[in-house]
C-alpha cells in the first residue's frame, strides 16, 4: 500500500498497517525534519523494523537532490538478516510501483572476516582472531609482495582476483545478506569481506553491528568515512548504554601479562633480525614517526588493523614522542609497563584509582609520561606493519596492554582503575585483575551524535525512556513510547506475591533461600505445567540462583513431578549447548509433548531468542534481575553517575533491573495474532515504584486485580484467559477502534493523529 504521511508518499509492501506503525512513522518523520535525534520505544511484534526502513527509504525518494545513506545497526548476525530479507520485501515492492530506477539502491550487511570468507583455509580456523590472522597472512601486502618472487608462498587466490578486478569489483544493485555476498564472491572469484568493505562507502543502507560504529577501534577503520547525511539506526537500543562502556573498558589479568612478556620477546627477536637483514626499514619507520600518524590512513585495506581506542584526528598529526620513535626504545618502555602492571596486580586489597592519580604513579614509578602512554597503540600498530606480523592473533595481549595505556592515557574523567585480588564470588581463589572500567556512556556514543544528521534509538523495552538522554547525554527532538492497539488483550500480565500457603516469594537475598519461597516457586511452575499447553520459558536472576533452585527442587521431587508433565531443558554458559537445549525444546513443543526452558537474565536467550507461538505460551519471571549490588565496578559506575548526571544509586539499579525483566518476558509475544501470559514472581513488582518502570504496552494490560496474586489465585486467571484465547476473534477490529488499517481507512483519516 502507498498512502500520504503530511508531505511525502510513504511505500508499505504490505496491504494493512497497525496504528502504532503509522504514528510512529510520524514522529520518526517529524524527527528527520528537524535534523535531530529521536528515542522511540514500540511494543515487540508490532512491525517496528519495516516501519523504519518503508519511511526512511520514502522520505529519501521525496527528496532525490538529497538523498540519505541509512547506517541501521543490529547486535546478532540473526536480527541483521531479518532486517535485509524485509529490505528485499520493500525493494520487490517499488519495483512493482514506481519501476527500476527507484529499487536500484544497493542495501549490504557487513560482519566480520568468520562470517564472509570463502576461503576454505582461513575458515578452518576456529575463532574470530584466528580467521581474521589467517586472511592477513595470505592478503598483506609485505606477503604478496613476497610471492611475486617466490611462486611458492601461499597467497589468496579470491583477495588476488579482486585486486585484479580494480575498479570493475562492484556490487550491482540489490539487497545483499551475509550469504548472498558469499554466493556472489565464490560466483565471480572475489573475495566478499573485502568488496563489502569497498561497497559499504558507495551504498544506500548499510547493515551492521552496533561496534562498527561505537567501538573506536572498528569505527575509526569501517565508519569513519561515511557522510554526515546519514540517519543512524539503534535497533533493539535498551542495552545500549552498556554496549557503549563495554567499548571503552580492558581488564587486565595476570595470563594477560604473561602473555605480553612472550610478545616482547618475539618481537625483540624480530628487531634484531630486521637490524641484521634490513635496518633501511626500520630507519624508515623512524622518519614517518617524527611526522606524524596521519600516514595510517594511507594503509592499503589489506593491512589495515584496529584504529586508536581513543584519539581524536589532531592528535594524530603530532610527532610521536621522541622516546618511543626507536623500536627497541619502544619495547623498553612496554616493559616497563608491563613490570609495573604485574606489581600492582601483587596487591592484597581492593583498589581503586582515578586515571590521574594511575598515570602520576606509572610516571614516578617506571617512568612513562602521559603523551607517551597515549601513542601506544598506534606505536604499537606502526611497529607491527614494519616487522611484517601477520599472526595478530598472537599479539592479543600486548595489543590489550597498548589499549589500556593509550585510555588511560587520554581520558582524565568518566573511569576507574579498580585492581582486585580476588573474585567476590570465589573469595578462597587468588585471581587478580586491574579493570579500566568505563562509567560514562556518552564518551563512545558522542561521536556518532555530532557527526550524523539523525541517531534514532529504538527497542520494545526503553522504559522508563527519560532516563536515556542523562545517561547518553544528549538532547532528543522526539521521546516517546507507544501502545500496542489489540483486538482481544492478549496479553496477560500478573504479579505473584505470594505462593499458595500464603508465604511471600521474592529474591530478595535474605530471603532468596528460604526453604518457603523454593518450594512455593517450585509448585507454581508445577501447577503451571499442568495447565499451559505447550511451552513455558522460566528465567531466574543469575546462573547461580538457578542451579541452587533446580538442585533443591530435584532433591524435594518437584522436577521429577514436573517433568511428567512437561521436558525440561536448560541454559547454560556454553553456546553449543545452550543451541542444542533451545532445537530440543522446539522439536518438543512442535510434536505436542510441551517443554520448559530455563533461562537466566542478561543471558543470550533472554537477548535474542524469540519464543513466539506455540513455543513460549507462558514466561515466569523468578524475582526482580538487579545487578549484583557488591562488585566494585557497579559501586564505581554508580557513584559517577550520582555526581554527574544526578541519577540516584536506586533509580538506576531499578531502571536496569525491570527494563531486563521486560526485555525477558517480552519474548513471549512477538506479533498481534500471537498470545501469552508472563508472571513476575516477586512481591517487590506489586510497590508502584518497581511496577510503573516496565513498558507502557505491558503496564496497560495489567489489571489492578492482578496485581497481588497467589498461585492458586494465577492458576484460576490462566485457565480463564486460555480458554478466551481459544475463542475466534476478528483480526482486524472494528467500530471506532481498528487494530489494522487499510489504505481507504488512512485516506479517510487524512493527516490526523491516531491518538
Amino acid at each position: 500500500m502507498k498512502f500520504r504521511l503530511e508531505d511525502i508518499t510513504v511505500y508499505f509492501p504490505y496491504d494493512h498497517i497497525y496504528p502504532e506503525q503509522h504514528a510512529y512513522m510520524l514522529d520518526l518523520k517529524r524527527t528527520l525534519d528537524a535534523g535531530g535525534h529521536c528515542l522511540l520505544e514500540m511494543p515487540t511484534g508490532t512491525g517496528k523494523t519495516i516501519a523504519l526502513l518503508s519511511l526512511i527509504l520514502s522520505y529519501s525518494l521525496s527528496r532525490p537532490s538529497s538523498p540519505l545513506k541509512l547506517l541501521y545497526c543490529t547486535r546478532t548476525v540473526h536480527e541483521m538478516e531479518k532486517t535485509l530479507s524485509e529490505l528485499r520485501r520493500l525493494r520487490d515492492y517499488l519495483f512493482s510501483e514506481l519501476g527500476p530506477s527507484s529499487s536500484s539502491f544497493l542495501a549490504i550487511g557487513l560482519s566480520s572476516r568468520k562470517n564472509l570468507c570463502v576461503n576454505p583455509r582461513v575458515l578452518s580456523a576456529e575463532s574470530r582472531d584466528s580467521v581474521d590472522a589467517g586472511c592477513r597472512k595470505l592478503t598483506a601486502s609485505w606477503v604478496r609482495a613476497l610471492a611475486e618472487r617466490d611462486p611458492s608462498v601461499p597467497t589468496c587466490e579470491f583477495f588476488e582476483d579482486y585486486e585484479r578486478a580494480g575498479s570493475s569489483a562492484i556490487l550491482p544493485p540489490g539487497v545483499y545478506t551475509l550469504q548472498d555476498l558469499r554466493a556472489f564472491g565464490k560466483q565471480k572469484g572475489w573475495c566478499p569481506y573485502f568488496l563489502a568493505r569497498h561497497m559499504v562507502q558507495l551504498a544506500n543502507i548499510v547493515v551492521y553491528s552496533y561496534q562498527y560504529l561505537l567501538d573506536p577501534k572498528v569505527a575509526g577503520i569501517i565508519s569513519k568515512e561515511m557522510q554526515k547525511e546519514s540517519v543512524v539506526v539503534f535497533d533493539e537500543a535498551h542495552n545500549i548504554d552498556n554496549v557503549c562502556i563495554e567499548a571503552l573498558s580492558v581488564s587486565v589479568r595476570r595470563q594477560t601479562l604473561e602473555g605480553a612478556t612472550r610478545n616482547l620477546h618475539r618481537m625483540e627477536q624480530e628487531i634484531e633480525r630486521f637490524k641484521a637483514t634490513d635496518a633501511n626499514r626500520l630507519k624508515a619507520e623512524y622518519q614517518r614517526l617524527v611526522e606524524g600518524l596521519a600516514q595510517r590512513g594511507n594503509l592499503r585495506v589489506s593491512d589495515t588493523w584496529l584504529a586508536n581506542p581513543a584519539l581524536p584526528d589532531d592528535i594524530l598529526k603530532e610527532a610521536v614522542p621522541g622516546n618511543i620513535r626507536r623500536a627497541d626504545f619502544f619495547l623498553r618502555v612496554l616493559r616497563r609497563l608491563v613490570q609495573y602492571l604485574k606489581g600492582r596486580l601483587e596487591t592484597d586489597n581492593v583498589e581503586k584509582e582515578s586515571p590521574v592519580a594511575f598515570v602520576a604513579s606509572i610516571t614516578n614509578q617506571a617512568g612513562i609520561d602521559q603523551k607517551t602512554l597515549k601513542f601506544c597503540y598506534d606505536r604499537l600498530h606502526s611497529l607491527m606493519m614494519t616487522l611484517e606480523i601477520t599472526d595478530t592473533d598472537e599479539f592479543l595481549h600486548i595489543q590489550t596492554i597498548c589499549d589500556f595505556a593509550t585510555l588511560v592515557g587520554t581520558y582524565a574523567r568518566g573511569f576507574s582503575i579498580i585492581i582486585e585480588p580476588y573474585d567476590d564470588r570465589m573469595p578462597d581463589v587468588r585471581d587478580p585483575i586491574i579493570q579500566l572500567s568505563c562509567h560514562d556512556a556518552s564518551l563512545a556514543i558522542k561521536p556518532v551524535f555530532d557527526r550524523f544528521q539523525t541517531v534514532v534509538i529504538t527497542s520494545g523495552t526503553l522504559s522508563p525512556i527519560d532516563l536515556y538522554p542523562r545517561l547518553l547525554n544528549f538532547n532528543p527532538v522526539v521521546s516517546r513510547s507507544f501502545t500496542m492497539s489489540l483486538t482481544r488483550d492478549c496479553i496477560c500480565p500478573m504479579v505473584l506475591t505470594r505462593g499458595s500457603d500464603q508465604l511471600p516469594v521474592s529474591t530478595k537475598f535474605d530471603m532468596r533461600s528460604d526453604l518457603g519461597v523454593v518450594r512455593n516457586y517450585g509448585r507454581l511452575l508445577l501447577e503451571m505445567v499442568s495447565v499451559v499447553p505447550d511451552g513455558i520459558v522460566c528465567f531466574f536472576v543469575s546462573y547461580s540462583y538457578m542451579d541452587e533452585i533446580v538442585n533443591s527442587w530435584n532433591e524435594s521431587g518437584i522436577l521429577k513431578e514436573i517433568m511428567q508433565h512437561k521436558l525440561v531443558f536448560i541454559e547454560t554458559q556454553d553456546v553449543v549447548e545452550t543451541t542444542l537445549a533451545l532445537d530440543n525444546y522446539r522439536r518438543a513443543c512442535d510434536c505436542g509433548r510441551g517443554a520448559v526452558f530455563f533461562s537466566v537474565a542478561r543471558g543470550k536467550v533472554a537477548e535474542g531468542i524469540d519464543f513466539d507461538r506455540h513455543y513460549g505460551r507462558l514466561v515466569i519471571m523468578f524475582g526482580v534481575p538487579f545487578q549484583y549490588t557488591l562488585s566494585k565496578i557497579l559501586l564505581a559506575r554508580l557513584e559517577y553517575l550520582r555526581d554527574t548526571f544526578q541519577i540516584k544509586e536506586g533509580d538506576f539499579l531499578t531502571f536496569d533491573a525491570l527494563r531486563q525483566a521486560a526485555q525477558c518476558v517480552g519474548r513471549v509475544i512477538r506479533s498481534k495474532a500471537d498470545y501469552g501470559m508472563m508472571i513476575f514472581a516477586d512481591k517487590r513488582y506489586s510497590r508502584h515504584d518497581k511496577r510503573s518502570k516496565l513498558p507502557s504496552w505491558i503496564l496497560s494490560h495489567l489489571r489492578d486485580a492482578h496485581l497481588n496474586l497467589s498461585t492458586d489465585m494465577a492458576i484460576h486467571i490462566a485457565r480463564e484467559f486460555l480458554r478466551k484465547m481459544a475463542q475466534p476473534y476478528d483480526k482486524a477490529g472494528s467500530g471506532g477502534k481498528k487494530t489494522l488499517l487499510s489504505q481507504d481507512d488512512l485516506e479517510k483519516m487524512g493527516d490526523e493523529m491516531l491518538y
